[in-house]
């Protein structure tokens, strides 16, 4: 039996989080530094792929990276939901570390990103497609320009064909084109301005598909003729429009001469939101037999497709059944760039995946992932934790007005008695724990018999279900700590 490797302190031990200013360890310029694309899908199924088997969705560019480079099959979102998995990304840290709970729960400032530390190591930085962990505008504390990005075109929450976009700040405007496309040909076009100034570029796309609600282009939607119910099949045509533009991206950096050494890193923000698909429509969704969706801490709402691309090094397809998280995309770029850093009052959540991007031996995470659908509730009135007039958007969606983002200050940490859902997965078992306010039950699923997790295997683990609650336990109570802000120097 594979019992639980890792111990409490362990988790604590690995690499602390990061400050201004980074020292760059790289050796010299002489040492080739990669271009760096992050890609994003929003509410995308760990199913919702050529690859994974799915019966009717086309998604030849996804197939084709898949198929040469490195596959990630147990990559898990952060969150089963968006703006706590877009904050993970960012920062390498649980969410609710800084209070992003679910949709529209921002980040806080005091937040270190990944954005800033790259731009720091002379780096160009760029940030397309939906942004949502704080508005994007001018006036906010937590666009993309104060976290990190030289140049943005986004929106406050997800968008469509014809997506209202903001340009670094300004006031948001119409840009025609399918909303993927249009998002690919804005990094394109901030590539090629980076090209002319010899410096490594970092990008980030953030897809507006295929988040509902659901509107594909007339020949997309013809694709999925024989798919039961119209709100499927102008999903699908969104994620094969997607799709597309990610092909249109790969062609452009190869048209660049720049593909061989960039690393680009393809995943999304949760599973699928089954809920909001009418019942008689369910049928024709494929999620590869995982359990729930969106919302989730159950395998649907978190494992997600995981793809990395990177010709100089990735010389051969691979694929990685070791399990990984959107928190650890931050400390593998820091480290594969060689930068440090001296805040050791900041816990990571992710871990390190260089060995295995680089082909070195990696057989098992060193460290479980703990997931925490948290239910935060403000300690008083009037705790926000950034303004309200600050807090609120201006791309408006099209069936909603601007978005309203929540911060709140949390002065207190609780040691025990907490509250949610909570799951702590390691390289073979799930402890699920549900918190109420007047019992706690806790399940334990073996993830490698059972990815469906439709059997309970407490009772034949006990040993397991109590070291792996002992180690949450002291997760939780430093995500508390930092939920304070006490990680934030005074």
């Amino acid at each position: 039996m594979n019992s639980p490797t890792c111990t409490a302190v362990a988790i604590f031990a690995l690499a602390a989080a990061l400050t201004l200013p980074v020292n760059r360890t790289i050796a010299s310029e002489t040492k080739l530094r990669p271009n760096i694309v992050l890609m994003m899908t929003d509410d995308q199924g760990w199913g919702e792929t050529g690859y994974h088997g799915h019966p009717h969705l086309k998604t030849p560019t996804l197939d084709e990276m898949a198929a040469k480079g490195l596959r990630l099959d147990r990559f898990y979102a952060a969150a089963p939901v968006c703006s706590p998995t877009r904050t993970a990304v960012l920062t390498g840290r649980n969410p609710v570390r800084s209070g992003s709970f679910g949709p529209n729960y921002s980040t806080r400032p005091e937040e270190i990103t990944i954005a800033q530390l790259l731009k720091a190591a002379d780096y160009r930085t760029g940030h397309f497609g939906k942004w949502h962990v704080g508005p994007v505008k001018a006036a906010s504390p937590l666009n993309p320009a104060r976290m990190g990005f030289d140049e943005y075109l986004s929106h406050d929450n997800f968008f469509d064909i014809d997506p209202l976009l903001s340009h670094n700040g300004a006031p948001p405007e119409i840009i025609k084109g399918e909303s993927s496309e249009v998002v690919v040909d804005a990094a394109t076009k901030f590539i090629k301005q980076v090209q002319g100034e010899g410096k490594p570029f970092f990008v980030i796309m953030w897809f507006g598909s295929p988040h509902g609600p659901y509107r594909g282009l007339t020949n997309d939607v013809a694709l999925y003729d024989k798919v039961t119910g119209e709100e499927t099949k102008n999903r699908f045509a969104e994620i094969t429009a997607m799709d597309r533009a990610v092909g249109k991206f790969r062609n452009s950096l190869k048209e660049l001469d720049v593909a061989n050494n960039t690393l680009l890193w393809f995943t999304s923000d949760n599973g699928i939101p089954i809920a909001s698909v009418p019942v008689p429509q369910r049928a024709a969704l494929f999620n590869g037999g995982l359990r729930d969706g969106k919302w989730s801490l159950y395998e649907g709402g978190l494992r997600v497709p995981g793809i990395i691309e990177w010709p100089a090094v990735i010389t051969k397809a691979r694929i990685s059944k070791i399990p990984c998280v959107s928190s650890d995309i931050f400390p593998t770029l820091l480290d594969l760039l060689e930068l440090k850093s001296s805040d050791s009052k900041r816990p990571l959540d992710g871990v390190s995946l260089r060995k295995l991007i680089v082909g070195e031996e990696m057989t098992t995470r060193p460290q479980p992932i703990g997931f925490w659908n948290y239910e935060g509730r403000p300690e008083k009135k009037n705790a926000r934790w950034i303004d309200e007039e600050l807090s609120r958007g201006t791309t408006h969606l099209k069936r909603d007005g601007p978005v309203q983002f929540s911060n709140y200050h949390h002065p207190v940490a609780r040691t025990n008695n907490f509250n949610g859902e909570v799951t702590w997965t390691d390289n073979r078992f799930k402890l699920f724990v549900s918190h109420r306010p007047k019992s706690t039950t806790r399940r334990l699923f073996d993830l490698l018999e059972d990815p469906r997790e439709t059997k309970n295997v407490a009772d034949q683990y006990p040993d397991v279900v109590k070291t792996m609650t002992a180690q949450l336990e002291e997760w939780q109570r430093s995500v508390e700590r930092s939920l304070t802000g006490a990680d934030y120097s005074k």
